[in-house]
């Protein structure tokens, strides 16, 4: 069931300071983003691409798709022609499948490098070692990359009910995005994406600078 009090309020909250919800509607019925749809809502998150395959046909074709989960190059090409922003690209090899499979379909897709910042080797993403290499990699061959964008970082702060470390991470990202968008995209006004913060976490993300927000079990429930 879909909490449209919560969502309404976290509209208000959000907009008021230029912050995107992305509503995650990872194994909830396409009814619910329906309801959500209808109640003014655009931007809806996934985690398995064979889920968001299913969904985006039979739902409103202005629904802005976010890819949030873990992506295998060889599953790039189900979603390549309709995805809004894929938010969890950690490899070069990754970047150039989605920008062939963007070029099949003459568009361009949004993307955002993933971070490593929790303190769990379960979540996936680049060190910041590793993301510098990756986009100087990038600026020497970026000319044949014409159909992707980088549009800024996202990470996951660590399962924890330690605030202080989940603020630290947060705070760690979003310097480093700060870092990130001066060294390479300062003249790219595209660059302009932190995203960080989810259910139990959003609020300091927002403190630390998040620009984006993906929220699921606030909106629609615990998964079952």
């Amino acid at each position: 069931m879909v909490n449209l009090e919560v969502w309404q309020q976290l509209t208000n909250e959000l907009a008021a300071k230029s912050i995107t919800l992305v509503a995650v509607s990872k194994t909830k019925p396409a009814a619910d983003v329906q309801a959500l749809y209808n109640a003014g809502q655009r931007d809806f998150g996934e985690n398995y691409v064979q889920e968001l395959v299913d969904k985006q046909p039979v739902l409103p074709q202005d629904i802005r798709w976010h890819y949030i989960g873990h992506l295998q190059s060889n599953k790039v090409k189900y979603i390549a022609p309709f995805v809004y922003l894929i938010h969890a690209v950690d490899s070069f090899k990754l970047l150039q499948e989605i920008d062939k499979q963007a070029a099949k379909h003459n568009r361009t897709i949004n993307i955002l490098l993933q971070l490593h910042i929790a303190n769990e080797d379960t979540k996936h993403g680049l060190d910041e070692r590793g993301m510098i290499e990756l986009l100087d990699y990038y600026e020497a061959q970026k000319d044949t990359l014409q159909h992707i964008q980088i549009c800024g970082l996202m990470g996951m702060a660590t399962f924890t009910d330690d605030e202080a470390q989940v603020r630290a991470e947060f705070a760690r990202l979003h310097n480093f995005y700060k870092h990130i968008k001066a060294t390479y995209f300062i003249a790219q006004p595209q660059f302009n994406t932190c995203s960080i913060g989810m259910s139990g976490d959003y609020n300091i993300a927002i403190a630390e600078g998040s620009t984006m927000v993906r929220i699921g079990s606030m909106l629609f429930g615990a998964r079952g």
